[in-house]
């Protein structure tokens, strides 16, 4: 069962993708905002969910005071699942289902900017058999200018068994943490036009 840890709807259980999906555990998702409040990320933030699933980083993100939030997976299922999520938790006014690849999202973004100031947090949890260069290609975006508030966290998990992702020269990985077969990697914007 994946339920919210904590914040305004802790405790509220979530619907997960019949298949397809790998759902980051209570006890990851805990150890993560932990580090998220830690560095102050949260509250009043404009939050990406890449390879969304449920839902449930960028659901966790909103229970705790992020004001803006952006589910994307190109699964219509688990899009559908997340929307559910959303209307199941009454996040409807703060959080918006987009049923879209990460890369052609990503790139998107890339190429208009996230239409106001840059995103404060972007969770990346991406199937672990997903090839390297794909997810270069998406922290590849991410990086352009404008994309990223100064300040931003860009969190990636994968099976501890991946390599390190290869980091943007506009990103600098500034922690890891493993859990078991997960790997949470952690990174900011590199000092300059980002910054």
């Amino acid at each position: 069962m994946t339920r919210i840890v904590a914040g305004t709807v802790g405790g509220r259980t979530l619907a997960v993708p019949a298949k397809g999906t790998r759902p980051t555990s209570d006890r990851v998702r805990e150890a993560i905002f932990s580090r998220l409040e830690h560095l102050d990320v949260l509250s009043g933030t404009r939050v990406l969910d890449l390879y969304a699933g449920s839902g449930a980083l960028g659901l966790e993100a909103a229970s705790r005071g992020a004001a803006q939030v952006t589910l994307v997976d190109s699964a219509r299922g688990a899009a559908d699942v997340a929307r559910r999520n959303v209307t199941t938790l009454g996040l409807g006014a703060v959080v918006r289902v987009v049923a879209d690849t990460a890369e052609r999202f990503a790139a998107s973004l890339a190429a208009t900017g996230p239409g106001g100031p840059g995103l404060d947090l972007v969770f990346l949890d991406p199937p672990y058999d997903l090839a390297e260069e794909e997810l270069a290609r998406v922290l590849s975006h991410l990086a352009a200018p404008g994309v990223l508030a100064g300040g931003a966290v860009v969190v990636v998990e994968r099976s501890t068994r991946s390599p390190e992702p290869a980091w943007p020269s506009g990103l600098e990985p500034f922690a890891r943490k493993d859990y078991g077969e997960t790997a949470v990697f952690y990174a900011e914007p590199a000092a300059g036009p980002l910054a």
